[in-house]
């Protein structure tokens, strides 16, 4: 993978602005309308999801023209399409072939995120959606995201924490009263198993905890944790302990990677 061109950046002082209250709810109501609308339109729901995820990467990183950009478990790749469209050399890295679907985008790579076969600080960006769920261990999986940022460089992390009402996926919001019965009920209602079991393929991730993890790393620094979904939430609602766990839905980190 070629490396792109690379502008010096900084810490917090890329940070913006929050956006205005009205705006944010407004994207709010947006995202939420298309998650709603996820099963029958799906390229609809993901196409506006990658939108505004990039959107979130521009306003704390400035524009990722002409900088590479290294997209962790992107699926079909509707990120790395975005991030392309807007001029980055996106790459797609995707552990499992068939989430790649009938139509991956060029030079997509399937590649265990624990162990990407790239070189050390190669991104200017990288950004993982929804993935450190589906990881038995979120630390090592993290550790390989920084160590493939290059010094100064923006990680993205967002995922959906257990406790929140999609975070038992398929068979949310059931899974509030156990995911075995959750996903019995799952079965019974649609005649198939789920495609998600608790221990193999979507693990209990917790906010606390996740934070607690990541300020104790001398590796990163913290930029931002916030609620993804609800951007008129701010970053208030994941200062109060317990009510994160519910209210937040997503949590977004921002991370930048600090000097060597």
């Amino acid at each position: 993978m070629r490396r792109g061109r690379s502008r010096p950046r900084g810490g917090a002082a890329h940070v913006t602005a929050p956006r205005p209250l009205g705006a944010s709810v407004c994207a709010s109501l947006e995202l939420f309308r298309a998650f709603l609308r996820e099963q029958d339109d799906p390229d609809g729901c993901y196409a506006l999801l990658a939108r505004h995820s990039v959107d979130q990467v521009e306003a704390y990183d400035g524009s990722v023209a002409g900088r590479t950009v290294v997209d962790v478990g992107g699926g079909s790749g509707y990120f790395t399409a975005e991030f392309r469209r807007r001029g980055a050399q996106a790459w797609l890295f995707e552990p499992d072939v068939r989430e790649l679907g009938e139509k991956p985008p060029e030079g997509a790579v399937v590649a265990d995120g624990y162990l990407l076969p790239l070189r050390d600080g190669v991104a200017d960006v990288t950004f993982s959606s929804n993935v450190l769920e589906h990881v038995a261990d979120p630390q090592t999986f993290l550790s390989e995201l920084v160590r493939v940022t290059r010094p100064g460089g923006l990680i993205y992390v967002s995922f959906t924490n257990w406790l929140s009402p999609w975070g038992g996926h398929e068979w949310a919001p059931w899974h509030y009263l156990g995911a075995e019965r959750a996903r019995a009920r799952h079965e019974r209602r649609t005649g198939r198993q789920p495609k998600h079991t608790l221990g193999e393929n979507l693990f209990a991730v917790h906010i606390g905890p996740t934070l607690r993890q990541v300020r104790a790393r001398d590796d990163i620094t913290l930029v931002s944790a916030r609620s993804r979904y609800w951007p008129f939430l701010g970053e208030a609602i994941v200062k109060v302990p317990g009510l994160r766990e519910v209210a937040t839905w997503n949590l977004l980190l921002i991370l930048r990677r600090c000097p060597v």
